[in-house]
């Protein structure tokens, strides 16, 4: 066997494409929903062997992996690994009480709701489907069936948003007592019909990602959560109850872990070479009906692009970085004068040293990180 422990699976379809989303997305399609998964299958079938006896964590993304045809959605939870952590994404829209409990019965522990925001008027901007009540609704599904780990994304610096709406975005958030929430910055990628439809709007709001920032972090750190990465927030000390409750699949990805992507799109990294499949789904279902591997992109990853890799994102989670394991893409002079600046704690442990961010350097944090790429 080999020694991979997180699993990635990309199902794409969605009901609505939204006009800022970037992902791999396909709308509809229902009568493809089988072959796909078929294809999927057929994928894990071919790589398996890379992965662990144990497999640590699985994460179903998208798309909406929950508007996959429930018979469909059942078939592949039954056929993939065990995980100790086994998330899905959902669409609030999308959960019922039948879907909760095909998710539980599948083996899936945490769930990974899109709630974006609670004003309506942000969320017509976001052209998202779920009202804010069809947000609080999922979750009291989700609560009624079982599940006692639940993160609800948050998105901020939409177009038409103030202040006083990110406060109540958060104060809704919260009231819900999610295990974890993540909350992102909008990214409207040029010459899309939502930057068009809101440019000037989204130059004003990217001068309020600062404040918007800090807001997020006061509100959250204050009700108890531990802001463990730069956009990820989840309840610690007595309110987790002993359980470690950050997101273990992407702590894989932050420390640098070896991944399997399957689906189309799917990125993988393992042993030094980053392979991602092709976003086209005749291609990509077509392939494997022959048994053959998706087409793809490979990227050879050497020592320099693997230290600067980890340090870029390993500087984004509140814990140490070992200085010896991302030496050669540090710049020294940069490291000393940043710690003078108050911006990167360098301490040791006996064992050598390690480098994290201070809490203001946390909040420069992509500034300070390509100040101390060599």
């Amino acid at each position: 066997m080999g020694h991979v422990r997180h699993l990635y699976v990309h199902l794409p379809f969605c009901a609505h494409r939204c006009g800022y989303c970037d992902f791999v997305t396909v709308v509809g399609r229902g009568e493809q929903h089988g072959s796909y998964v078929d294809a999927l299958l057929g994928e894990l079938d071919l790589e398996r062997a890379v992965l662990a006896d144990t497999v640590e964590t699985v994460f179903l993304g998208g798309g909406t992996p929950t508007f996959t045809d429930a018979a469909e959605l059942a078939r592949l939870l039954d056929q993939l690994p065990a995980a100790e952590e086994l998330t899905v994404e959902a669409n609030p829209e999308t959960v019922t009480p039948e879907l909760a409990r095909l998710l539980r019965s599948g083996g899936v522990n945490r769930v990974s709701l899109g709630a974006q925001s609670f004003q309506p008027h942000l969320l017509h901007v976001l052209e998202r489907r779920a009202t804010p009540d069809e947000v609080r609704r999922a979750v009291a599904i989700l609560r009624d069936a079982g599940f006692d780990n639940v993160s609800l994304d948050l998105i901020y610096g939409i177009p038409g948003q103030s202040s006083a709406d990110l406060d109540r975005d958060l104060a809704e958030a919260l009231a819900l007592e999610p295990e974890h929430l993540s909350c992102y910055e909008l990214e409207a990628k040029p010459g899309t019909r939502f930057t068009h439809a809101y440019g000037d709007e989204l130059e004003r709001q990217a001068e309020a990602m600062e404040g918007y920032f800090e807001q997020v972090v006061d509100a959250l750190t204050e009700a108890g959560y531990r802001w463990y990465e730069t956009a990820n927030f989840c309840l610690a000390g007595p309110r987790a109850g002993g359980r470690d409750l950050r997101a273990r699949h992407n702590l894989g990805y932050w420390r640098g872990r070896d991944y399997l992507g399957i689906g189309m799109g799917a990125v993988s990294t393992i042993s030094g070479e980053r392979r991602k499949n092709a976003p086209g789904l005749a291609r990509y279902v077509a392939a494997l009906a022959r048994r053959a591997r998706p087409p793809s992109e490979i990227e050879f990853i050497d020592h320099e692009t693997h230290d600067r890799e980890k340090l870029m994102l390993g500087l984004r989670l509140d814990e140490s970085l070992v200085l010896s394991e991302v030496d050669s893409a540090l710049d020294h002079r940069a490291l000393s004068r940043l710690v003078a600046g108050g911006l990167v704690d360098l301490t040791s442990n006996g064992k050598g040293e390690e480098i994290s961010l201070t809490r203001h350097g946390r909040f420069l944090g992509g500034g300070v990180t390509a100040d101390l790429l060599a």
